[in-house]
């Protein structure tokens, strides 16, 4: 069932202000983390990945009704790929200005994590490439792409704010990367040389993996669930138009 969506420029300001305060959710969770435990990375770590899944659940709910809260190129691209035989989805003008939103959001939110904590502006020295890293990324976005889309086809994109929390806070731990998964972040965390930065030359290595990782997890989808492409006008949660600006 098609969806009456809200005006696209309503849209991709939510995937703007979405993406940008995870991002600055992420790195300043890690500043903080750095700054309040120096000596443990450890505990570095689940600082930010606890606030990182406390803040991505609390984005998604507020802004889910808008965009559907993408806030993640490989979303939006899935969404496009998937609904492209059934009629549903994003149209590829639509992807084009969700990703641009994101990728901007993305480096406006580093830029706001840097201001919060007076740290400065830099660009990241912390090189992240590594074989291990590539085939994280792979395993952390096919696993998000599969789990995103089968909500939607089963009719459970209710879950998904929790769900998509508790997955990124599990693959923060059980990934070699720690789950950035989602190309826009990635691109934003080159702007802040801290706890939660990356390398620009760990970037197109990190975005490949992340390509490859959504076309294995569309690929596992359509396995187990054939017609998804049908739900697409569902992900990550359903947003309609209201009858009146609300």
């Amino acid at each position: 069932m098609h969806i009456s969506q809200p005006p696209l420029w309503r849209r991709a300001l939510a995937e703007l202000l979405g993406t940008g305060l995870l991002v600055a959710v992420v790195v300043g969770s890690g500043i903080a983390a750095q700054q309040l435990s120096p000596n443990d990375v450890g505990l570095q770590l689940l600082q930010n990945s606890t606030a990182t899944v406390l803040g991505l659940t609390v984005l998604i709910l507020m802004l889910g009704p808008v965009s559907g809260a993408h806030f993640n190129p490989v979303v939006s691209l899935a969404d496009w790929a998937l609904g492209r035989r059934s009629g549903t989805g994003l149209t590829l003008p639509e992807v084009g200005a969700y990703i641009a939103a994101q990728v901007a959001g993305a480096v406006g939110g580093s830029l706001l994590a840097n201001a919060m904590f007076d740290v400065g502006t830099s660009i990241s020295g912390k090189d992240r490439l590594t074989s291990g890293h590539v085939l994280g990324e792979v395993v952390a976005t096919a696993g998000l792409i599969l789990l995103i889309f089968a909500l939607a086809r089963t009719s459970r994109g209710v879950l998904a704010a929790p769900a998509v929390g508790a997955y990124i806070g599990a693959a923060y731990w059980f990934t070699s990367s720690t789950s950035f998964a989602n190309p826009a972040v990635t691109v934003g965390r080159i702007f802040s040389d801290t706890f939660a930065g990356i390398a620009p030359g760990s970037v197109p290595g990190f975005v490949l993996a992340q390509l490859a990782g959504a076309a294995v997890g569309l690929g596992l989808l359509l396995a187990l669930f054939p017609a998804a492409g049908q739900a697409a006008d569902n992900v990550v949660i359903p947003h309609r138009e209201e009858p009146a600006d609300t």
